[in-house]
């Protein structure tokens, strides 16, 4: 989502969107209040309920926009056909790693269920794309003949949210792992498909 100094003349609910956009960039999702967001746009405290009843109708919609920034991106990347299927299945991770560090603050809106409705059907409905693609390219890659595919997926969004949270915090730095050299994500997430082919020894 490209922030721009909101314009209301013609379009305020638009503007509400880019100005509560401006405001999650630079105070975090918790600055990002109906009041905040009227004071950016130059109206009165009480005009934005004109189009979003509460503060959490808004940051729900601004929560959908980000993240069909985040689907059209994987799509993008999952444009090029000649991908290994491993590396296919990686773009999701790579995605949301990668969005995380660049935009923090939109990352944390939206797993902010304090702010975010998750239940509204136009998130839940984009959510839905985005996890439905990353179980068909896992299937696709033949990662899971004799597991879930829905239990690969989400150890993997498990995997990259946790380290990602855990970077987001300053828990952990950014460091390369120090036997192959690589960033420690790739490196993860090479194990992690590695793991995901490889059959237990019971089976």
């Amino acid at each position: 989502m490209k922030m721009k100094q909101p314009f209301h003349h013609g379009s305020l609910k638009q503007a509400l969107l880019d100005a509560s956009g401006i405001l999650l960039d630079q105070h975090g999702p918790d600055g990002v209040t109906i009041r905040a967001i009227a004071r950016q746009v130059g109206v009165s405290h009480a005009a934005p309920v004109n189009h979003y009843k509460d503060r959490e109708t808004l940051l729900t919609a601004l929560a959908t926009i980000l993240f069909k920034d985040l689907l059209a991106s994987v799509q993008e990347k999952l444009s090029n056909k000649n991908l290994p299927a491993s590396t296919r299945v990686s773009v999701f991770a790579i995605v949301l790693f990668e969005y995380a560090m660049a935009y923090p603050n939109r990352y944390r809106l939206l797993w902010h269920t304090g702010l975010v409705n998750h239940n509204d059907p136009q998130l839940l409905d984009v959510m839905d794309q985005f996890y439905d693609a990353c179980c068909a390219e896992i299937a696709g890659a033949g990662m899971c003949p004799e597991r879930d595919v829905e239990t690969v997926a989400i150890a993997l969004w498990s995997m990259v949210h946790g380290y990602t949270d855990l970077r987001l915090t300053g828990m952990f730095e950014e460091k390369n792992d120090n036997v192959s050299g690589c960033p420690r994500l790739e490196a993860m997430l090479d194990m992690f498909l590695n793991q995901s082919h490889a059959k237990s020894p019971q089976e």
